[in-house]
């Protein structure tokens, strides 16, 4: 039994012991082209198709500086929505993952090559969007010894100076455990780090073999003991219970509390099957059922919760930031700041 999408990186290797049988989750294709069936979505999963001026103007600032977005990579349904309204999320350290995550539509393999000038471009395009938020991520890129933190940190730095009343949040992998390298990437300050969970803990195996569900936990807190943002997100319909969504909340919530708190945001997306050659829909979760999530969440003592059918970690993050008023006041005091620089006080 195999999953049928090519595998990019060694997904079985530094596993946790197999909590779950994976027997329903995949197919034998080892004859023909077997492949697993899309369902149909309900009424309430309609994104708006892409167009308009300013979907046109982000697409040409980011073909013009050959960057990537996860929302091209990935397929993400709220593509038109935010292109239209001038918001994306860049993708670094190209377009090719080291790891074949089950649910995960961006390309895997062995990258050929770094790109050491993307940062500079990266700050240069969004300087050019001229946003109040960005949000950055990446491929993982587990060939590397400090699996791409440095190109991370060196990408912050430069927007950072790029584009100072801008507010930076970054999607990161977990760098394989290598506190190290992730402490270069908490050294450049980005306004919010995230690291999404993608689901609960027992589907873990089918859902993301190269991760573990402790060493993102262990990630999060170390984000949030040097005072920064802390974020996270999963996906629901691809297995769990409602039950185990809950428990998820406690984990993140006692796992990551630290003097300055526990993680700050949590969003819950409906999973979409990207191709037949993915991980199966499970259940379409309804707006009632993730209206049942947020409302939990902000009980448990999550600061902002973002629930929705349509929700990714991405999706309106630039309202998530502004809901946290750090960020907000840090905001003001660059405009003001930048204000005075120009009237000459």
């Amino acid at each position: 039994m195999r999953h049928p999408r090519p595998l990019g990186g060694d997904p079985v290797r530094n596993l946790d012991a197999p909590r779950i049988s994976l027997t329903q989750l995949v197919i034998n294709n080892s004859e023909g082209n077997s492949t697993l069936g899309i369902k149909k979505k309900p009424s309430w999963l309609r994104a708006k198709v892409p167009g308009g001026a300013g979907y046109e103007r982000l697409r040409s600032i980011i073909d013009e500086h050959r960057l990537h977005t996860v929302c091209k990579e990935a397929n993400c349904p709220n593509m038109g929505e935010c292109w239209s309204r001038g918001v994306a999320t860049i993708m670094i350290l190209g377009d090719t993952c080291t790891r074949a995550c089950g649910f995960c539509n961006v390309k895997t393999g062995r990258p050929s090559t770094l790109d050491r000038d993307e940062p500079r471009r990266v700050a240069e395009s969004l300087r050019l969007m001229g946003l109040k938020h960005v949000v950055i991520t990446s491929v993982n890129r587990d060939e590397l010894s400090d699996g791409g933190a440095g190109i991370w940190a060196e990408t912050i730095l430069r927007t950072k100076d790029a584009c100072p009343q801008m507010s930076i949040e970054v999607l990161i992998p977990d760098f394989e455990g290598n506190w190290p390298a992730l402490q270069m990437v908490i050294d450049a300050r980005p306004h919010i780090i995230n690291h999404n969970l993608e689901t609960i803990r027992r589907m873990y195996p089918a859902v993301r073999p190269s991760a573990k569900f402790d060493r993102s936990l262990e990630l999060l807190r170390r984000v949030k003991e040097q005072g920064l943002v802390a974020k996270t997100g999963i996906m629901v319909g691809i297995g769990e219970r409602d039950d185990e969504v809950l428990e998820m909340m406690d984990d993140v919530l006692a796992r990551t509390a630290t003097p300055k708190g526990p993680t700050d945001i949590l969003t819950i997306g409906q999973y979409l099957q990207p191709t037949r050659n993915h991980l199966p829909i499970d259940r379409f979760v309804t707006p009632e059922q993730f209206a049942m999530y947020h409302d939990r969440g902000i009980e448990k003592g999550f600061k902002v919760v973002q629930s929705g059918p349509l929700v990714r970690s991405s999706y309106h993050a630039d309202h998530q930031a502004d809901e946290l008023s750090n960020i907000t006041d840090e905001r003001e005091r660059l405009n003001t700041q930048r204000m005075k620089t120009l009237l000459g006080e």
